[in-house]
C-alpha cells in the first residue's frame, strides 16, 4: 500500500514486516530491545515539555503501546492508533493485563485527522515517519489533529553517514539488535527537512534533542547531539 492506495500513507511491506513481530513487541531482550531502551527518555522528552496529567494524547504509530501505556500512567487520556492489526491487539492485550484504559484503534493519521481535527493536547509519532512513503503529509497530519497551542512529538534517524555506520550497518548487522531490513537509509529525515515540513503544517519547532543508546549497558539518554536517533518538539499554530 503506498501513499496512492486509497489515500492511505502507509508501505504495505512496512506493516507486515512489524506485524509479523507483535507477538514479540514486549520481549525486552527480542528485537524490539531498542525501543525499551528509547522509551523512558521520550516519555521523559514528552512529560518535560507539555503537561501530560490530564491531557487528551493521540500516539500514531504506536506499535504495541510502548508510549501510549508510559503515558497513560502519567495521567494521559491516551487515543493510540497504528495500522498493523497483530500490534494494536498485542497493545490491546497488554493493556488488558496492565489494568489501562487506552483506546486502541486500527486507523491512520490522516483519516482519524479528517474525523477528529484539533482534538488533541498532544500528539506523539516515534520512529514512524522514516517507514511511511510521505513523511511530510504524515507530519501535515499530526498538525491537523493537535489543538490550536497543542505539543506534536517526533522521533526519527538523521540521515548521514554516521547514522548509517549506526543503525543500519552496526545495529542491524554487526550488533543483530535490530533485524535486516529494519531501516531504509533514503528514508532517514534531516532535522532541517522535518523543520521546514512542520513550518509547512503550522507548527513551530520548541527542541530538539539526540537519544543516545549504549547497547551493551543498556543506558540511554537524551543529548544535544542529534547525528543518529532525535526527537523534535513542535507547537501548533492555529489553524490557517
Amino acid at each position: 500500500m503506498s501513499a496512492a492506495s486509497g489515500g492511505v500513507n502507509a508501505d504495505s511491506g512496512e506493516l507486515g514486516k512489524f506485524d509479523s513481530l507483535a507477538h514479540r513487541f514486549w520481549d525486552p531482550q527480542g528485537e524490539f530491545r531498542p525501543l525499551h531502551l528509547l522509551n523512558p527518555v521520550r516519555t521523559q522528552f514528552v512529560i518535560e515539555h507539555a503537561p501530560a496529567s490530564g491531557a487528551r494524547v493521540l500516539d500514531v504509530g504506536c506499535g504495541g503501546g510502548l508510549l501510549a501505556e508510559s503515558l497513560s500512567r502519567a495521567g494521559a487520556r491516551v487515543t493510540a492508533i497504528d495500522l498493523a492489526p497483530a500490534m494494536i491487539e498485542a497493545a490491546r492485550e497488554h493493556a488488558r493485563q496492565s489494568e489501562l484504559s487506552i483506546d486502541y484503534r486500527i486507523e491512520s493519521a490522516e483519516g482519524l485527522a479528517a474525523a477528529e481535527p484539533l482534538s488533541f493536547d498532544i500528539v506523539t509519532c516515534m520512529e514512524m515517519l522514516e517507514h511511511v512513503p510521505d513523511p511530510a503529509a504524515t507530519l501535515g497530519a499530526l498538525a491537523r489533529l493537535a489543538r490550536p497551542g497543542g505539543h506534536v512529538f517526533v522521533s526519527t534517524l538523521h540521515r548521514n553517514l554516521r547514522s548509517f555506520l549506526a543503525a543500519i550497518v552496526a545495529a542491524e548487522y554487526l550488533l543483530n539488535l535490530l533485524p535486516r531490513g529494519t531501516h531504509e537509509y533514503e528514508r532517514f529525515i534531516r532535522p532541517s527537512e522535518l523543520a521546514r515540513w512542520g513550518r509547512a503544517a503550522g507548527l513551530s519547532l520548541g527542541n530538539i534533542a539526540g537519544l543516545e543508546v549504549d547497547p551493551f549497558s543498556g543506558y540511554c539518554r537524551a543529548s544535544r547531539d542529534p547525528s543518529v536517533n532525535y526527537i523534535a518538539h513542535f507547537v501548533s499554530g492555529a489553524p490557517s
